[in-house]
């Protein structure tokens, strides 16, 4: 079956569809921050571009929406009955691209959690699971590569003690 809009008009549609500060991602970040987690978001410089980052923990949070990537549950199993292989191809690439992108991340030597869109309804036990990966990732000390030197009275770089 072919697409009930033109090519136009599917790209305007599509270009809607937000990539960020999504619904799930802010409930995300709400329960981080009751729990006085500090995070960055969206950090440009680590494969996949993480919706939340715990530096300090070595720790990245992905919050997925479940038919964007294809989860398990009755929502992200569903496939629309317009358009059926396009939709497939696209879920496919998205969940490969996370495949990628998780091994990258963890190649580098950090943790990946991926939060599904269809478990932030139940806050109780999203709030528990966030505590435990808090509690199982202990904060670094401060002091990690890049801030090895300090500036002296004359700005120059010496090395810290």
């Amino acid at each position: 079956m072919t697409d009930v809009y033109d090519a136009a008009k599917r790209s305007a549609v599509m270009a809607r569809v937000k990539g960020r500060d999504t619904t799930p991602e802010k409930t995300l970040r709400r329960l981080l921050t009751e729990l006085g987690a500090r995070y960055r978001l969206h950090r440009k410089d680590l494969p996949g571009s993480p919706d939340i980052v715990l530096p300090g923990r070595s720790l990245v949070v992905f919050a997925h929406g479940c038919f964007w990537h294809g989860h398990d549950c009755p929502r992200g199993a569903r496939v629309p009955k317009a358009n059926r292989d396009y939709w497939l191809a696209k879920v496919g690439r998205s969940r490969a691209r996370d495949i990628a992108t998780r091994e990258a991340l963890q190649a580098a030597g950090w943790r990946v959690e991926t939060v599904w869109e269809c478990e932030m309804k139940d806050k109780a036990a999203l709030k528990a699971r966030l505590e435990a990966l808090l509690e199982a990732a202990p904060l670094q000390p401060a002091r990690r590569a890049g801030r090895s030197t300090t500036r002296s009275a004359k700005g120059t770089k010496t090395p810290r003690r």
